[in-house]
């Protein structure tokens, strides 16, 4: 039984060549290297491996997901328009990302670009408002 379990579950994972060594590589080590190796990937990237369980475990309902729309926590800032003062909106860019002058000048010369991306609720307003008092419009995705 044990034996047709473990088949079952080597058929449903398929691990693409690129990463065949990666996956050799972890299978030889422990639980405990594991954990290891997971708490120091999440610190390095700033990420939760338990992110993806919390999402399988919400329940799928009619409004399920105008649920999590409603509860999202990162969001795109993008650039729509640039406005009447480039200038300033260029000023804020720069400020913003802590970009060069000539990536900014592009940035707003090319609206609508995506200035940052999976930014916190707080910070993703607050950049708004700077952008949209240098006379800039945003949409936060």
């Amino acid at each position: 039984m044990a034996d047709e379990q473990k088949t079952q579950e080597e058929k449903i994972v398929a691990v693409p060549d690129k990463f065949k060594s990666i996956v050799a590589e972890i299978e030889k080590m422990s639980v405990i290297d594991l954990s290891a190796l997971v708490k120091i990937l999440e610190e390095k990237f700033g990420v939760s491996a338990a992110a993806p369980m919390m999402m399988a475990a919400m329940p799928v309902a009619g409004n399920g997901m105008a649920e999590a729309a409603a509860e999202k926590s990162d969001f795109d800032i993008e650039l729509t328009a640039t406005g009447e003062n480039k200038i300033a909106v260029i000023k804020a860019i720069r400020e913003v990302t802590e970009k060069g002058l000539k990536e900014a000048k592009d940035m707003a010369e090319g609206a609508p670009v995506t200035i940052k991306t999976a930014v916190k609720k707080e910070e993703s307003e607050a950049i708004k408002k700077k952008l949209e008092a240098a006379g800039a419009q945003v949409t936060l995705k």
